[in-house]
């Protein structure tokens, strides 16, 4: 179950986070703080989380300078994916080795490569679910957040 937005946001400013502001309602979270490691303030959300909503779920910090200069890389083009596939961000705590070779295809949906870290997938929807999904547990498990290239902007932009 997930936490309803203006909850989230009366979490974070309690946690001490300051012009908080929730983007759509899947969980992202733009903010300002001091200047700590991402893992740091990691924790501090997770613990806020707990404390205030009762439950924590699992969080990746990224600074928005970071998401704007991720936007412009677009390896979409540069591995040939159609411009009609839905472009999709897995964002990884630490950069690590994928469990299985890259690029990984199934069902109209690939998982094509890791920069750094953040996995990049595109699927064209079939009756076949979210197979996008179901690459990128195979490739590094369930210990990350996906997003789709436009819910990436609109947090860039926040």
């Amino acid at each position: 179950m997930n936490a309803r937005m203006p909850e989230l946001k009366r979490c974070f400013e309690a946690a001490g986070f300051a012009h908080v502001r929730t983007i759509l309602s899947s969980g992202n979270v733009a903010f300002d703080t001091r200047e700590s490691p991402e893992a740091a303030i990691e924790r501090q959300a997770e613990e806020a989380m707990q404390q205030y909503l009762g439950r924590s779920f699992y969080t990746i910090v990224r600074p928005s300078a970071y998401l704007t200069d991720l936007l412009s890389l677009d390896p979409y083009t540069r591995h040939g994916i159609p411009s009609h596939a839905k472009r999709v961000i897995s964002f990884l705590r630490d950069a690590r080795v994928p469990r299985v070779e890259l690029p990984l295809a199934q069902d109209q949906a690939s998982l094509f490569c890791l920069l750094g870290r953040e996995a990049y997938t595109a699927y064209v929807a079939t009756d076949k679910g979210p197979v996008f999904m179901r690459l990128i547990e195979r490739a590094f498990g369930a210990d990350v957040t996906t997003r789709t290239w436009d819910t990436v902007a609109r947090c860039a932009a926040a």
